[in-house]
C-alpha cells in the first residue's frame, strides 16, 4: 500500500513535469516559426496546464476506467474554482479588468450545461466525444478571433499576461529536446498514476470515481495552482482567472472528449446526480464574478470558496464510508 501511495504521487509529479516541458518546447518552436504569440499564450494558459488531466484520462479510458475519466474532469474543475481561486483570494483579493473574461466566462457556463447533456445518461459514447471535440474546435476559433480583435484595437490585460509567459530565445534543438522529454514522460507518468490510483482506491475501499474526484483531481491541478500563484504575485489577476476558465473548458471538451471518442464506457450515476451539479454551481459563481459590476474576488469570498471545497470533500467521504 505504501509503495502504491508513493508511486501515485511520483506519477502525478511526473505528469506535471512532462506537461510543463512539452508546452515549454512547443511554445519555443512556435515562436521561432513566427506563430502569433497571442495563440501561443492561449495554449500555455488554457491548454498547457490541463495536459496532466488529459494524459491521465486518455490512459484511464484506454484501460476501460471511464469513472476515472469523468471523475478527473469534474473533480479538477471543482478544485480549480473552489480550492485554487479560494486559496489565491485568501492570500490577496483579485480585481478583474480584462474585457475578454466577460465574453469567455459565459461560454464556460454554457459548456458546463453541455456537459450535463453529455453526462445525464451515465455513459460517454463516441457521439458524445465528437460533440465535445467539435465544440472545442469552435470555441478555440471564437476565442482566438475575439482575442485578436481585442489585441488589435486595444491592449487587453489578459492578452499581455499570456504573451509575457511565452519562452524566448530558446534554440530549436533545445526546444525539440524538451518536446521529446515531455512526449516520453507523459504516457509513462499517466500509466504509473492510473495503476497505483487503482491500487490505493481498492485498499481504502474507495471507488475509482471517488479517488479521481479527490486525490487525482488535486494532483493534476498542480499546474493551475502554480500558474495562479505566479499570476497573483505578479498582480496579473486576469491571468489567474483566465487560466482557470481555459483549463475548465479544456477539461470538459477535450479531457472527456478524447477518451469518449477512443474508448466509450459507462460511469457511476453519482457523477451526474451529485458531482456535476457542484461543478455547475461553482461555474455559475465564477460567471457572476466575471460579468458582475464589481468584478472583485474578495478575501471573504475566498474563504467561502474554501469552505465550500471542504464541505464537498466531507460529503464525498461521507458517501464513501456511509
Amino acid at each position: 500500500m505504501l509503495i502504491a501511495v508513493v508511486m501515485l504521487f511520483v506519477g502525478l509529479i511526473l505528469l506535471v513535469y512532462g506537461a510543463d516541458r512539452l508546452v515549454f518546447g512547443a511554445t519555443a518552436i512556435a515562436n521561432t516559426l513566427n506563430i502569433p504569440r497571442l495563440a501561443v499564450g492561449i495554449m500555455i494558459t488554457g491548454v498547457g496546464t490541463s495536459l496532466p488531466e488529459l494524459a491521465f484520462s486518455v490512459t484511464a479510458g484506454l484501460n476501460g476506467k471511464t469513472n476515472m475519466v469523468v471523475g478527473n474532469a469534474i473533480g479538477s474543475n471543482i478544485t480549480n474554482i473552489l480550492l485554487i481561486l479560494g486559496c489565491v483570494a485568501v492570500i490577496r483579493p483579485l480585481n478583474l479588468h480584462s474585457k475578454r473574461l466577460k465574453h469567455e466566462d459565459p461560454l464556460l457556463f454554457l459548456i458546463m450545461l453541455l456537459a450535463g447533456f453529455v453526462l445525464y445518461d451515465n455513459q460517454l459514447s463516441r457521439s458524445d466525444g465528437i460533440i465535445l471535440l467539435v465544440t472545442f474546435i469552435s470555441f478555440m476559433a471564437l476565442v482566438f478571433k475575439m482575442s485578436k480583435r481585442n489585441f488589435l484595437r486595444e491592449t487587453d490585460s489578459l492578452s499581455v499576461s499570456q504573451e509575457a509567459e511565452t519562452p524566448k530565445e530558446i534554440s530549436q534543438t533545445v526546444a525539440f529536446l524538451w518536446i521529446l522529454i515531455g512526449v516520453l514522460v507523459l504516457p509513462i507518468a499517466a500509466k504509473i498514476a492510473v495503476d497505483n490510483a487503482t491500487v490505493v482506491a481498492r485498499y481504502l475501499g474507495l471507488s475509482e470515481l471517488m479517488i479521481s474526484l479527490t486525490i487525482i483531481a488535486i494532483g493534476t491541478s498542480l499546474p493551475e495552482l502554480a500558474t495562479a500563484i505566479t499570476g497573483m504575485y505578479k498582480h496579473e489577476d486576469d491571468m489567474v482567472v483566465g487560466n482557470v476558465i481555459g483549463s475548465n473548458i479544456f477539461n470538459i471538451l477535450v479531457v472527456m472528449g478524447i477518451p469518449a471518442l477512443i474508448s466509450p464506457g459507462n460511469f457511476f450515476s453519482e457523477a451526474f446526480l451529485r458531482d456535476y451539479w457542484i461543478m455547475l454551481a461553482a461555474s455559475l459563481l465564477l460567471t457572476l464574478l466575471c460579468v458582475g459590476r464589481r468584478r472583485r474576488l474578495t478575501r471573504s469570498m475566498g474563504i467561502a470558496l474554501l469552505a465550500g471545497f471542504t464541505l464537498y470533500i466531507g460529503v464525498l467521504m461521507y458517501f464513501a464510508y456511509a
